[in-house]
């Protein structure tokens, strides 16, 4: 059921819209905010630095777990309900973080951050439908998407530049702070969101015998492993390879955000009438960008335009693999967007696990060998994808 119509006025359609981008954003900035520490965490908790890639894979793994579970197994509850309650455990998990005395502890906080993330992302994918009217269903998608994307690009220069000025414990505190603002606002701005259906398992199933849908989850997992081989350990393939001294570490991520903003609007552009042709650009860039690294990476200047030309490929990922998932499944947006978070975050828990484990046992730039050769599989794969599609 529609339940704009409970909402008094049009304009205040839009502050559940906002309040529900700003909760993808606080989860999503939440999951991401170690890599941008990962460094100083290792230090303070006596850890190697793929160790501390855990902090990284554990919750997205879980997320992956629990999008779908959410999905099914919400039912009846009330979106508003699952929303607030997810958002004050997420505020109780970032300071469970910022105290954390050993990484027994920050893993048991991140367990959480895991569960959080599965939830929010798969429950507010399909809430847009419910807040707007029909002919302001894209804008209002695009908002609450465009919070998982701001954050995949700001989430690390920003906890790099507050780990940087405080110390990587505020860090986590000032993320605990914001998840509670957010669930004030979500608390005084959303209405009551009743269910009018349930998704049953039969119904997940029946999608994986969509061809092109497959290929999406499969491009997505190409992707973001190869994104996340490399960027779990940014900082110190900055450092230790690009020569930066650590105090300019949280401007030049920061600057990789502003690049990954601007990818995302372009993607957005983009992608609605070019779908194919727009993620074969991207993986063109994730391909290019470790090999510019391996390159050009080894002085400040080259690692820092590198890290900036990853932004752009990188910002436009999520919105560039959603449209993709809406398109091939448009009567079942729910169950794509569920199965896509899923995968997205077994990509990410690949991606820092896989790092980690090069890191430890080879050197920091086999990483980026790796990262370029998953992109240079995805680039194949939407290739062939597009020549199919043009073909039928």
């Amino acid at each position: 059921m529609n339940t704009f119509s409970t909402l008094p006025s049009v304009r205040s359609a839009w502050m559940p819209v906002i309040a529900v981008g700003l909760a993808t954003f606080s989860v999503v900035t939440t999951e991401m905010l170690p890599v941008g520490l990962l460094t100083a965490i290792a230090g303070t908790l006596n850890i190697s630095t793929g160790n501390a890639g855990l902090m990284i894979s554990l919750p997205a793994m879980l997320a992956a777990l629990f999008a779908p579970f959410v999905v099914i197994a919400s039912g009846g509850v009330d979106r508003r309900l699952i929303l607030c309650g997810l958002l004050a455990l997420l505020v109780i998990a970032n300071l469970a973080s910022a105290l954390a005395p050993d990484l027994i502890i920050m893993l048991a906080a991140r367990t959480v951050v895991g569960f959080c993330m599965g939830g929010i992302w798969a429950i507010a994918g399909g809430l847009a439908a419910r807040l707007v009217p029909e002919n302001a269903i894209g804008l209002a998608t695009s908002i609450i998407f465009g919070g998982v994307a701001a954050a995949s690009v700001l989430g690390v220069p920003l906890g790099a530049f507050i780990g940087d000025a405080i110390g990587w414990r505020w860090a986590f505190g000032c993320m605990a702070l914001f998840s509670a603002l957010v669930l004030a606002l979500h608390l005084s701005v959303i209405p009551t969101l009743p269910v009018g259906g349930s998704v049953h398992i039969n119904q997940f199933i029946a999608q994986l015998g969509n061809r092109k849908l497959l290929t999406g989850l499969l491009l997505t997992l190409l992707l973001v492993t190869s994104h996340f081989v490399a960027f779990t350990f940014v900082r110190p393939l900055l450092i230790s390879v690009s020569g930066f001294n650590p105090q300019w570490i949280g401007a030049i991520l920061f600057a990789y955000g502003i690049a990954g903003i601007v990818g995302n609007f372009i993607v957005g552009i983009c992608a609605a009438r070019y779908t194919t042709l727009t993620v074969v650009a991207i993986a063109t860039g994730l391909v290019l960008t470790p090999l510019l690294f391996l390159t050009v990476g080894h002085t400040t200047l080259g690692g820092g335009s590198t890290l900036i030309f990853w932004g752009l490929a990188y910002g436009g990922l999520s919105v560039g693999l959603m449209t993709w998932m809406m398109k091939v499944a448009p009567r079942a947006v729910e169950i794509a967007s569920a199965l896509y978070v899923a995968v997205f975050n077994i990509g990410i828990a690949l991606g820092a696990w896989a790092g980690g484990k090069l890191i430890d046992t080879v050197t920091l730039r086999d990483t980026l060998w790796l990262a370029s050769g998953l992109a240079v599989a995805a680039l194949l794969s939407a290739v062939i994808a597009g020549r199919t599609q043009a073909q039928s």
